[in-house]
């Protein structure tokens, strides 16, 4: 594996791992009580998927889908540890994904 890919494939995990923490460790606040909320899985998940995608522009589309499954995974064990799932933010997590994939393709040709 080069070592771009080995780079981005820890950071990427790292950055699973880190939104697993997060949305899956109980919280005081309401579903939806700021919508910082989805800002804050917009941003999330741009970050999951840029990685990869400047590892491996050609990837786009499958970084993208598989960061949204990773974030409707996330929103179906929600309930489980006693937080809510909601729809949009599966949706700013889509969105997030496909931005950050979108920017480390651009950042990628800039770079050549």
């Amino acid at each position: 594996m080069p070592a771009s890919l080995r780079t981005a494939t820890v950071a990427t995990a790292l950055l699973a791992a880190v939104i697993a923490l997060l949305t899956l460790s109980p919280s005081n606040a309401p579903p939806g009580a700021s919508g910082l909320d989805k800002v804050a899985h917009f941003v999330a998940f741009g970050a999951l998927a840029f990685p990869l995608a400047a590892a491996r522009p050609r990837l786009f589309w499958p970084v993208v889908l598989g960061a949204t499954a990773y974030g409707g995974l996330i929103e179906v064990i929600q309930p489980l540890v006693g937080r809510g799932a909601e729809w949009g933010d599966l949706a700013a997590d889509a969105a997030g994904a496909l931005a950050g994939a979108a920017a480390a393709g651009r950042w990628t040709r800039s770079r050549r």
